[in-house]
């Protein structure tokens, strides 16, 4: 296909009737860090200050949330698994997830309580091992389906927790919906951010679980506050979740422009943004560009819904432009702290680079109301997940951005 840049802009919306945010905002979202710190491996991620790179790029500030420190695990992922399981075995327990803390999850009595529990889903590595990593934190068991065409680094470090995973002939959307299968016919549990009519309970918690970062990055900048947030989107839970955290922190009056950012290959929140028809629009077929965390074709229902309603724009971008996000974080400017991002990971950075670097794009600029006044907020969400690909595009200039 050829790669272009595609935009849609929202006019902000207020006042009542709005999708409500409320269990994404700063209130629950102590209650969601709170689970999250009861783990001994929990420590707040870095927000990287990047002045350097502002003023090359005339903008104010630019912060970058760095998700490679994550648990340990190199992404995000780990905060919506383990915040969901945290919640289904509070519900079978009859408890709130407030009595529920790592020790207690791990112990004997608990156990005895609610037995041997299978979790599954379908992954392209990130999520898949934040839930294998919490299912063997909590002695249970989990099995991980991925799309064809998924790194063998990334299933290796899946199936080193215990996990039975395998690399399917499927796409994405295709290896959920074996994942579903599997669960109703074995009696597993399916912990999975796609939501569709009838499957929202655990999608919703996955995206509460994505504020414990939103909820560290606002206090990690001390009072300042962005005029822009970008934000990267798969089937869009996690921009979903952060874009209710800070709709529900600011109001939508006085909160910072939205803007949501896709894979060309990969772009079902823009499509369906752009359709604006009240219905879901997929990509279908291989999705098979280089953001293998955001080539999901169906989007998650609730988060659209958020979306909808509290976002500001939808972006549809090349390949190209992660990879500039890659080497950009990756060789810091004087002064600047480093961040290794995967290829899901730069997005946004590199979205933000492109876009104020390369004149062609003054009109997507003016759009995104970005100027020298601008104070930008981005999440990378992985590290170097995928190595021997992180050093192609680092090391060896694959997918230039010239």
């Amino acid at each position: 296909m050829n790669e272009c840049f595609k935009a849609v802009h929202y006019e902000r919306k207020t006042g009542p009737g709005l999708y409500p945010v409320g269990r994404f905002g700063p209130e629950n979202a102590k209650k969601v860090r709170a689970f999250h710190a009861s783990f001994p491996e929990y420590a707040v991620t870095p927000l990287a200050q990047l002045d350097g790179l502002a003023k090359e790029l005339h903008v104010a500030n630019l912060w970058v949330k760095d998700e490679s420190y994550r648990f340990g695990l190199n992404a995000f992922k780990v905060l919506g698994g383990s915040y969901t399981i945290g919640n289904y075995l509070a519900h079978r327990l009859g408890m709130d997830i407030r009595e529920l803390s790592y020790e207690k999850l791990i112990s004997r009595e608990v156990h005895d309580k609610i037995g041997d529990i299978t979790f599954v889903t379908a992954t392209d590595g990130n999520h898949g091992r934040g839930v294998a990593w919490t299912a063997n934190r909590l002695h249970q068991k989990s099995v991980v389906y991925m799309p064809k065409g998924s790194a063998l680094e990334r299933l290796n470090n899946i199936r080193a927790l215990g996990a039975d995973a395998s690399i399917t002939d499927l796409n994405y959307d295709d290896a959920v919906r074996l994942a579903n299968e599997g669960a109703e016919k074995n009696g597993w549990v399916m912990v999975q951010d796609t939501a569709w009519p009838g499957y929202e309970d655990i999608p919703g918690w996955i995206m509460e679980g994505y504020t414990t970062m939103a909820a560290e990055a606002v206090e990690q900048l001390k009072g300042a506050k962005p005029t822009h947030i970008f934000l990267q989107a798969g089937v869009g839970a996690m921009s979903g979740g952060i874009t209710g955290f800070f709709a529900d922190l600011y109001g939508d009056e006085e909160r910072p422009i939205i803007t949501i950012v896709e894979p060309n290959k990969a772009d079902c929140i823009y499509r369906t943004a752009e359709a604006d028809d009240g219905q879901l629009h997929f990509v279908k077929g291989d999705m098979n560009t280089i953001m293998a965390g955001l080539a999901c074709g169906e989007p998650c229902t609730i988060g659209w819904k958020v979306l909808h309603d509290h976002a500001d724009n939808f972006v549809s971008m090349p390949d190209y432009v992660a990879a500039e996000g890659m080497r950009v974080l990756g060789n810091p400017l004087p002064g600047d702290p480093r961040v290794i991002s995967g290829e899901s990971g730069a997005a946004t950075a590199g979205f933000v680079a492109e876009v104020l670097r390369n004149e062609s794009l003054d009109w997507l600029r003016r759009q995104l109301k970005l100027d020298e006044n601008s104070r930008i907020l981005c999440f990378s969400t992985e590290g170097d997940t995928d190595r021997e690909n992180y050093r192609r595009i680092v090391w060896d200039g694959l997918h230039p951005s010239y």
